[in-house]
């Protein structure tokens, strides 16, 4: 597998998750809501290509997989599996390949990307020492 494929899965994964996860099987069908989050419109922007460019078998197929993906509740499941969608049919269509480079944004030379999330989620790029949760003191030098 290329490494161009490798990227193009890596970048459009957080976009396909959050468009699974906002409208489920729905997104393959959806119009575009001008309030959409950027992110579900992207994801759901990356769908409907691979959807455009299947038959009616291959489109049962990925509508199958996308609802499989939408009721489960473990994320990396999720990801994986919309991972490796993406990755056969990326591998399987050239013009694919240059549409979904033109859509991603580009990724900076070096740029990091750090999400937290939840109660009391802590994220940094570097950190040292970090504390959360109730009852905690600050330790002395």
């Amino acid at each position: 597998m290329s490494s161009e494929i490798v990227q193009l899965v890596e970048q459009a994964s957080p976009y396909l998750t959050a468009a699974v996860g906002a409208y489920g099987a729905a997104v393959l069908t959806r119009a575009e809501d001008a309030a959409a989050d950027a992110t579900v419109t992207l994801g759901q922007r990356i769908l409907g290509a691979v959807w455009r460019r299947r038959d009616e078998e291959g489109q049962a197929e990925l509508e199958r997989v996308v609802d499989e993906a939408a009721d489960e509740q473990d994320e990396s499941y999720t990801v994986a599996v919309l991972g490796r969608l993406l990755r056969r049919a990326l591998q399987e269509d050239a013009e694919l390949r240059a549409e979904l480079s033109a859509l991603l944004p580009t990724p900076g030379a070096g740029s990091i990307t750090i999400t937290a999330s939840g109660e009391r989620s802590i994220a940094a790029q570097h950190i040292r020492d970090a504390y959360t949760g109730d009852g905690h003191a600050t330790p002395r030098p």
